[in-house]
C-alpha cells in the first residue's frame, strides 16, 4: 500500500468569487469541480497531474488569521502554509511578476538551500509559497541538526513492528460507503454527460448487485 499524492486539500472561504479569481485566474489552477446547496459550496481546483485545492464556502466562514509563513505561535494551529512547486526558475519569477502585476505582496524569493521559495497570501489569508527545487535528494533521508533524532538513523523505509498487524480485514463484500455532502455529483455528472465511473468502482457496483441479488435468490 502507498500513498501517492494528495487528493486535495481543503481551506475555508467567506469568498468564493475572489478564490475563484485567485487561483483560477491568476495562479492559473483549472476549477476542476464542485457542489453547491443550501448555503453551502464545496470546489476543487486542480494542482499538477493528481492533486487538488478545495474551498468550502458557507454563512459562518471568515478569514484566516494572518500569520506569516513559518512564524511562531502559541495559536491552537495545525495547518502553516501550503507550497506549490514550479520546474523552472523561469516560472518561479513568472508567478512573482504576475502577483506583484496583481497588487499583491510577495516576499522572497528566499534560498533554503534545497529550494528557492516566494511567498504570498491569497484572499483567504491562507499563505502560500511557490518553490523551485534547486537541487535532487540522492540519499534520503538527507538531514542537516546539530543533534539528529535517534529515529531519523532507521531510515527512510517504514519501520515493522511498531503497530499492531491487521487481524480483522474488511470483506470486500462490505466495501460500502455512507452518502456524504457531494453524494449528488456522480448522478449529475453522468446524466449532464460531463464525468464518467471508473471501472474498478463500476466492477464493485456490479459485484455488489450480483451478490445481493444472490442473497436473495438464496432466501
Amino acid at each position: 500500500m502507498n500513498l501517492t499524492g494528495v487528493n486535495h486539500l481543503a481551506f475555508i472561504t467567506s469568498d468564493l468569487e475572489k478564490t475563484i479569481r485567485f487561483w483560477r485566474d491568476l495562479l492559473g489552477l483549472p476549477l476542476q469541480a464542485g457542489i453547491g446547496h443550501e448555503g453551502y459550496r464545496h470546489y476543487f481546483f486542480r494542482l499538477g497531474e493528481r492533486d487538488q485545492i478545495a474551498f468550502f464556502e458557507y454563512e459562518e466562514a471568515a478569514p484566516m488569521t494572518y500569520k506569516f509563513h513559518g512564524e511562531r505561535t502559541d495559536a491552537p494551529l495545525g495547518f502553516d502554509h501550503l507550497s506549490m512547486t514550479v520546474d523552472t526558475v523561469e516560472e518561479l519569477f513568472g508567478f512573482k511578476d504576475r502577483l506583484e502585476a496583481a497588487g499583491i505582496e510577495v516576499h522572497g524569493a528566499v534560498d533554503h538551500g534545497i529550494i528557492w521559495s516566494i511567498y504570498f497570501f491569497d484572499p483567504n489569508n491562507i499563505p502560500l509559497e511557490i518553490s523551485w527545487e534547486t537541487m535532487e535528494i540522492t540519499h534520503p533521508p538527507a538531514m542537516d541538526e546539530v543533534a539528529p533524532m535517534d529515529i531519523v538513523a532507521e531510515g527512510t523505509a517504514p519501520q515493522p513492528g511498531h503497530w499492531p498487524e491487521v487481524t480483522r480485514p474488511t470483506p470486500r463484500s462490505r466495501f460500502t460507503a455512507h452518502g456524504g455532502n457531494a453524494f449528488t455529483m456522480r448522478e449529475t455528472f453522468i446524466r449532464e454527460g460531463i464525468g464518467r465511473l471508473k471501472p474498478d468502482f463500476v466492477a464493485l457496483m456490479e459485484a455488489q448487485v450480483s451478490g445481493k441479488a444472490g442473497d436473495e435468490a438464496a432466501e
